[in-house]
């Protein structure tokens, strides 16, 4: 089977967006426990750190593709009509990006450079 087959690459990059969600949360949840974040200060205090940040955006990012890589194989199975699949994607991918830009916009804004 060639690398270039139909959904491969999609299935494999799904796959590794969920393996890294579930590493981000093991190590999220690591963090949360160990220091206790009650209010807004200590919160702020966690997520000002870059590296932090950099990977809460990772996370969001791969949220987005694994859960776009969803929706697409459902509109691809279960949507025969073209026109409708079609719109139903133009409708998914712009929603997916517009969610991207809100979480960029909001994660961005309390790194301080």
């Amino acid at each position: 089977m060639s690398w270039r087959a139909q959904g491969m690459r999609t299935w494999i990059l799904q796959r590794l967006t969920a393996v890294y969600m579930l590493l981000y949360l093991l190590v999220f949840a690591v963090l949360v426990f160990r220091q206790p974040t009650h209010d807004f200060a200590s919160w702020h205090s966690l997520f000002v750190h870059p590296v932090v940040n950099i990977a809460t955006v990772l996370f969001f990012y791969a949220l987005l593709f694994h859960a776009w890589v969803g929706i697409r194989d459902i509109l691809i199975d279960y949507v025969h009509v073209s026109s409708i699949r079609f719109f139903l994607w133009i409708v998914v991918n712009l929603t997916i990006i517009a969610m991207a830009i809100w979480i960029s916009m909001i994660l961005y804004s309390v790194v301080v450079i």
